[in-house]
């Protein structure tokens, strides 16, 4: 090995630690949250659904701890993120932990851009691809709408939020029919006239109330049988 040679490759090993260094610190899809809890629950058979999300999953069971604890439900929802973060958790978070079913709520973040520009295509993909995960290991799957938002207070440069929504659940629901998968329609209960959130439902106009989970809650019971 050449002189020249050894010192690039000293460059590159210093490169790759630092590119090491500088992914286990961002963590970009959060694989850390949940890695302690999901060893607990993986020692154990019981019957289990997985809720896979962000904030609007988050914050369900905080909102109402005993729905979750009572029909055995487990929140893997990570507040702000968008569904390729999701997708990459996916199978350490849902599917090793060998539920009954997982549903997947996400997209809302995608449309308002927190993790850069998305299309309708990377949103659908991302779920879907979820999905298909879930399939393949024989696990039963939900996906279910987007819930209404008119705009983000975070970002409100993104123009024509409703319709982008609207496009995203439509495909989502297509998705379901083709593949006979109970579809969850969280949207239809809980928008306004304006294709917003209801204000009794909404806090923010995006993250719902404790009566917004509560309407969600029902259209759950309505289109999953035996949840209490």
């Amino acid at each position: 090995m050449t002189l020249e040679n050894d010192i690039r490759m000293k460059q590159l090993d210093k490169a790759k630690e630092a590119a090491i260094q500088i992914n286990e610190e961002s963590d970009w899809p959060n694989l850390k949250r949940f890695q302690k809890e999901n060893e607990e629950i993986m020692k154990n058979s019981n019957d289990k659904i997985v809720f896979m999300g962000d904030s609007i999953t988050e914050g369900w069971s905080v909102s109402d701890p005993d729905f979750f604890k009572k029909n055995n439900f487990i929140n893997r929802g990570i507040g702000g993120q968008t569904t390729p973060q999701m997708l990459i958790r996916f199978k350490q978070d849902a599917i090793r932990l060998k539920p009954n079913m997982i549903i997947i709520n996400g997209g809302t973040n995608d449309i308002a851009q927190n993790t850069g520009p998305s299309t309708h295509e990377m949103i659908v993909d991302n779920i879907t691809s979820m999905a298909e995960i879930c399939l393949k290991n024989m696990i039963a799957v939900c996906l279910s709408t987007i819930t209404p938002v008119y705009s983000y207070s975070w970002n409100e440069k993104i123009k024509n939020v409703p319709e982008k929504i609207s496009l995203v659940n439509s495909l989502l629901e297509e998705y379901s029919v083709q593949n006979n998968l109970p579809f969850i329609d969280y949207y239809s209960a809980m928008v306004n006239g304006q294709k917003g959130l209801m204000s009794a439902y909404g806090i923010d106009g995006v993250h719902p109330t404790k009566e917004g989970y509560k309407v969600m809650a029902d259209v759950l019971k309505n289109t999953i049988p035996g949840i209490k």
